[in-house]
């Protein structure tokens, strides 16, 4: 039964949280519709993490401050491999900064881990629905052998940008945010 004492509740005492949502919401819904996460979204998310967790988290001041840029190196090293080969964008590395700015290591982690898994199911229903099996997982084998052999990032992220239009992209923009939602629920985060 819906109780709107309890998510009231949970509005006022998480609400930093329900900021997150909605800002990961509209950067997924932008990123679907550009296939990019503007700086006009990302860093002002970035920057305003840090302000909350020096002045309004469980630890203000400078321990709050200090998980807040810890979480955002981890967000940022979390997508920076995929982003040095060419297969991600700047946006989605600054996306997952901004939620460890705001939600700090452990959490950015869980976030990050659980998006991974819904970026997979979603690349994979991508290329089912195409009927296109044959040609991307041969491709995915021809890209893993590249990443094998060449492991000099600046050649791949430039192999990547030449094959770029002629593959089908996943703007992962949505699956951080659906993966970071998720997470938030069951870690009872949202309410």
């Amino acid at each position: 039964m819906f109780d709107l004492a309890v998510w009231q509740d949970a509005l006022v005492t998480n609400w930093h949280v329900w900021l997150v949502t909605v800002t990961i919401i509209a950067m997924a819904v932008v990123d679907g519709l550009q296939l990019r996460v503007p700086n006009a979204m990302t860093y002002p998310m970035i920057i305003l993490g840090w302000v909350y967790s020096y002045t309004l988290s469980a630890y203000p001041g400078w321990e709050g401050l200090s998980y807040s840029l810890l979480g955002t190196v981890v967000g940022l090293l979390t997508l920076l491999p995929a982003y040095a080969i060419g297969g991600m964008g700047a946006g989605d590395v600054k996306m997952m900064a901004g939620i460890g700015a705001w939600m700090w290591v452990e959490v950015t982690l869980y976030s990050f881990a659980v998006a991974a898994v819904v970026g997979g199911i979603l690349a994979v229903a991508m290329v089912l629905l195409s009927g296109s099996w044959e040609k991307h997982h041969k491709q995915f084998w021809f890209i893993w052998n590249e990443i094998m052999m060449i492991r000099d990032p600046e050649k791949l992220s430039e192999i990547a940008a030449e094959r770029k239009p002629s593959m089908k992209l996943l703007p992962y923009g949505i699956p951080i945010a659906i993966g970071t939602i998720i997470y938030f629920s069951w870690a009872g985060l949202l309410v």
